[in-house]
């Protein structure tokens, strides 16, 4: 009466596939991909990395940061509070002498001002690097 037998045995679509939150980087994979990303001199990347690390924000928040959420002046600042997007709930974190090293050298090079973005987009049309740019970075580590 019309009922399909070959749908009741499809195969799930993430059979065998692992789903759910991925593991976190362990101590030596950070150091490696630190002392990488510096050898081939990837600022930015070493930057969005290392504060990435530090801040343990989400990416959507990590990518809308300005450089003046972590700078006082011209000096990257030891603390930092940002308002999370998801929450409305302000964190704080500390950022390590690498992390700011890594970002004040990000900010030289690239010649941004206090009220830019600190990763801004490459395409006119996006102020800050997305989501998802940020991802495929991520998965290229």
């Amino acid at each position: 009466m019309g009922f399909d037998v070959s749908a009741s045995h499809r195969e799930p679509w993430n059979k065998g596939k692992l789903v759910g939150q991925k593991a976190p980087f362990r101590p030596q994979e950070i150091w490696a991909l630190r002392v990488r990303l510096q050898m081939d001199g990837r600022l930015r990347e070493l930057a969005l990395f290392n504060l990435g690390i530090d801040s343990k924000l989400r990416g959507c928040d990590l990518v809308s940061l300005k450089v003046r959420d972590i700078c006082h002046g011209d000096q990257v600042a030891t603390r930092a509070v940002v308002m999370q997007h998801k929450t409305q709930r302000p964190v704080q974190f500390e950022i390590t002498a690498a992390t700011r090293d890594a970002v004040q050298k990000w900010i030289k090079q690239a010649a941004l001002k206090s009220e830019d973005f600190l990763f801004p987009s490459r395409l006119h049309d996006s102020l800050h690097l997305g989501t998802r740019q940020y991802a495929r970075i991520l998965g290229s580590w």
